[in-house]
């Protein structure tokens, strides 16, 4: 019985001593697994918060032209449609489509016959009326004679005056008769009213026409200069003329240039003038109407051709522009910079923007001139934070080296 007990109390030693062993050996894995790696640690020791690397670009406000890009299409300057003025049968088509006419070129020959007789039969009927007159004339004449000596009545006087006023009035109508002859023999020979490039003949040779049809011969448009139309909103208008009335913006004086910039992106090579700003704004879509006048000397753009037109609305001397790399969103999508504050420290700050000017936004509040952005280092850098400013070149070669830090503690680890 004694020596049962003394080996139970023995082996409940042992427990004891084992339960110690086990404790100590815990405690000094959790005190290994705290430390950490010096290359982890902060310059201010462990547990010390890192400084920022960061290179700066003070803010500068500086003259900005504002212009505005809007959409529209090509117009002709000038279109006319061919028309024939008298009837009959087309003999010819004296042009080749496609191809630019002068204006009074002739373009098409009607049959002219039927108008050369009317004209040959106009001009006897006008020698008729002058042999009339010329018999009449002296007849009067002497009948006046006779009148001043009672030879005959008063009467018989009057009528030989007024038979002559009467031929006289029928060669005048039948001069009128021989002119319009001659003008619609003229017709015959359609010309082009405007110079310009023509298109497809509707009428071919052996077609019957008839004066004031409705449909047009062809179509003639004239391409050098082109009109460029576009529209802006009203609201648009509304905002600018507010910004130029508070002194935020000034008026661009004289004629306004218009850059063209094509459907496939590149600059046309002339620049046009805006000519005219629409006096009302459409009711149903919201617009104001204007329209530019662009060179068109090699034929390069056509009408109805997508553009856009670019110029210039207002001047901006106070204007911020700032990289778009530079600028970051927040969760909620506000735009966000870093700065370096007069205390030394990172600041984040939100922004608000305008259009954007190549690869650059323009800020409209939130910054002040003669204040530090941050344009390197800023991914690393915290609100907060203390930050050293360095070289560009410096503060890339810190914010690389910060996930390298990173990577080396969780391998000590």
């Amino acid at each position: 019985m004694a020596s049962f007990a003394c080996s139970f109390s023995g082996r409940r030693h042992f427990s004891r001593l084992s339960f110690l062993s086990l404790a100590l050996i815990a405690a000094g894995l959790v005190a290994g697994c705290g430390k950490q790696p010096q290359a982890a640690q902060g310059p201010g020791g462990p547990g010390g918060a890192q400084m920022a690397m960061v290179s700066v670009q003070p803010v500068v406000a500086q003259q900005l032209v504002m212009e505005q890009s809007l959409v529209g299409r090509t117009a002709a300057h000038m279109v006319s449609e061919v028309r024939p003025q008298v009837g009959g049968i087309i003999l010819k088509r004296l042009f080749t489509e496609g191809q630019s006419v002068k204006a009074g070129q002739v373009l098409y020959q009607i049959d002219p016959r039927t108008y050369e007789a009317s004209l040959d039969s106009a001009k006897g009927q006008l020698a008729q009326a002058e042999a009339a007159v010329l018999a009449a004339k002296p007849k009067a004449e002497r009948y006046q004679n006779l009148v001043k000596i009672d030879a005959i009545s008063k009467q018989d006087g009057d009528d030989a005056i007024a038979t002559l006023r009467q031929n006289e009035a029928v060669v005048v109508s039948v001069k009128a008769a021989v002119r319009a002859a001659q003008i619609n023999l003229e017709f015959t020979k359609v010309t082009a009213p405007i110079s310009g490039r023509i298109g497809t003949s509707t009428f071919t040779p052996g077609a019957l026409v008839t004066a004031n049809q409705t449909n047009a011969l062809s179509t003639i448009q004239q391409l050098d200069p082109l009109y460029v139309d576009v529209t802006q909103t009203s609201a648009q208008l509304l905002a600018l003329r507010k910004q130029i009335a508070s002194g935020a913006l000034k008026e661009v004086n004289g004629r306004v240039p218009v850059k063209i910039v094509l459907e496939d992106g590149s600059s046309y090579a002339h620049q046009g003038t805006l000519e005219f700003i629409g006096t009302s704004v459409d009711t149903g879509t919201g617009n104001v109407s204007l329209r530019a006048m662009v060179p068109n000397p090699e034929g390069l753009l056509l009408p109805g051709t997508y553009v856009k037109a670019v110029m210039p609305s207002a001047v901006n001397d106070r204007a911020i522009l700032l990289a778009q790399s530079v600028v970051s969103r927040n969760t909620k999508g506000e735009p966000v910079v870093k700065l370096v504050g007069e205390s030394g420290k990172v600041e984040e700050r939100l922004i608000q923007t305008g259009d954007a000017i190549n690869d650059q936004w323009v800020v409209t509040s939130g910054l002040k001139e003669g204040e530090r952005v941050i344009v390197g280092g800023a991914s690393t850098a915290r609100a907060g934070q203390d930050a050293k400013v360095v070289e560009p070149a410096a503060a890339k070669a810190s914010a690389a080296q910060a996930p390298a830090s990173a990577a080396s503690a969780a391998s000590a680890r």
